[in-house]
């Protein structure tokens, strides 16, 4: 599928108009980064569609519309995520994460935090305190790999066996993801359209857009860092007491940062009056997981009708999985990725990941895209509306953008025309600036990246 083609498959999804697709550039193509998936083109497409929505929302409110321009090489860099602090590279992994050949065939584990990596060194009958990888790797080989799949997914923790496209597409979940849209767009409420400040020609196109993200790993903040750069007030809300990645520097570039404790009764009434005056509200939590706290669908769209709300999940709302915890590199490795990566590249018998977390880049932009387009249909039609995207519901349109013939032969681009650095509340920040061309008002990020906590939760 060429990237126009990709473009065009999504922006149908949003329900905008055919004639905004004109005015996106879209240049070059696969392969960038050694792959024989089309990694470059789910970037560039999705960027693409992200931007362009945000500019139609713009142009509703009272803007003309503008050109937004995507390069397949900037937006495939942007994507491999690569930042650093003070000139440090963070390493994304644990020494614990990662594949483990088992009885039957391969794990892939993922123990970033240390709850989970805990959890997964218990279940493999070993001492946290004294174990090391190579006692890891002799305990997996007595499991079955789906067992041990099975086994972590009963005790809450991350790990998933690999299998080929066709076992996926056997398994009762990979059928419920292959039933279902790369991403839906829902009415779940009636209200009036919601009044946004009119803008002026040279105001970002989410200017007075007031943003909730609820999110930690890594699809989330892409999308929310997304809609900061298009003009969007992002308000990132962590819980004090749960964990962060390092790459949490890089994706909360133009947010705001602020600490609520959801097991409180102050923290849900702080949400509360952020929901207030929110437009659009996006989580991560597992699939009930905010219901269970107050906060599901329905309540939010009584409370402030009007609003988007944006669901992001691993596996998807439907199927047997619909609970399960999961991340890229996870999900990769469950749907086909890895050993379809591994039979191209001549070395069958260990599965190969793909060059970037692409699951969680591109989800992060339908995110982004979702949230805007929904905006758009709420100002038309009124209503509130909910967006629901996944990681295995992008793999799945991933797969269908086809293969890259010799797209593995492929040489790394630099990444020094892309980068740019400002200080941040981290340190240093050295990271890719945003893909996205806008013609008229150039995506920005005006605030600089802070660490959680840092600013209260209030508007």
């Amino acid at each position: 599928m060429t990237p126009r083609a990709a473009l065009a498959d999504v922006w149908r999804l949003g329900g905008l108009p055919e004639e905004a697709l004109a005015l996106a550039d879209l240049t070059g193509g696969d392969p960038v980064f050694p792959s024989s998936f089309a990694v470059a083109t789910a970037a560039q497409a999705t960027i693409a569609a992200a931007a362009l929505a945000a500019c139609e929302l713009g142009h509703l409110r009272g803007t003309p519309r503008q050109r937004v321009a995507v390069d397949a090489v900037h937006a495939a860099c942007e994507c491999l995520g690569w930042f650093s602090i003070d000139g440090r590279v963070p390493d994304p992994w644990d020494k614990f994460s990662g594949l483990y050949r088992a009885r039957d065939g391969w794990v892939r584990v993922h123990a970033n935090f240390p709850h989970h990596r805990d959890g997964a060194l218990r279940l493999l009958g070993l001492d946290p305190a004294t174990a090391d990888r190579a006692a890891a790797e002799q305990a997996m080989l007595s499991w079955s790999a789906v067992e041990f799949e099975q086994a972590a997914a009963q005790a809450g923790l991350v790990a998933t066996a690999a299998r080929t496209f066709a076992q996926w597409d056997a398994t009762e979940q990979g059928q419920a993801v292959a039933a279902q849209p790369l991403l839906t767009i829902t009415r779940v409420g009636d209200a009036a359209p919601r009044e946004l400040p009119v803008l002026r020609a040279e105001q970002r196109p989410l200017e007075g857009v007031r943003v909730l993200d609820l999110t930690r790993i890594l699809a989330g903040p892409v999308g929310g860092r997304a809609l900061a750069a298009y003009g969007a007030d992002v308000m990132l809300v962590n819980a004090p007491h749960l964990p962060n990645i390092e790459a949490i520097a890089d994706t909360s570039r133009g947010k705001r940062s602020a600490h609520v404790d959801l097991r409180t009764e102050e923290g849900r009434t702080a949400l509360r009056d952020l929901l207030a005056t929110a437009h659009v509200f996006v989580q991560g939590y597992r699939p009930g997981g905010l219901q269970s706290l107050g906060f599901g669908v329905d309540d939010i769209a009584r409370w402030r009708p009007g609003i988007v709300q944006v669901s992001l999940s691993a596996y998807g709302s439907l199927g047997p999985w619909n609970g399960r915890r999961g991340f890229d590199s996870l999900v990769q490795t469950a749907m086909g990725f890895n050993l379809a990566e591994a039979q191209a590249a001549g070395t069958p018998d260990r599965p190969k990941p793909l060059p970037m977390q692409i699951l969680d880049e591109a989800t992060g932009y339908l995110i982004a895209f979702g949230a805007a387009a929904a905006l758009v249909r709420q100002q038309r039609e009124g209503g509130s509306w909910h967006v629901q995207v996944s990681l295995a519901r992008t793999g799945h349109w991933l797969r269908q953008l086809g293969r890259v013939e010799n797209g593995l032969a492929a040489h790394r681009p630099s990444l020094d025309p892309y980068l740019e650095s400002e200080p941040s509340g981290f340190g240093v920040l050295r990271g890719v600036r945003h893909s996205a061309k806008l013609s008229r008002t150039p995506a920005a990020w005006v605030l600089p990246s802070t660490p959680p906590g840092s600013s209260p939760p209030r508007w």
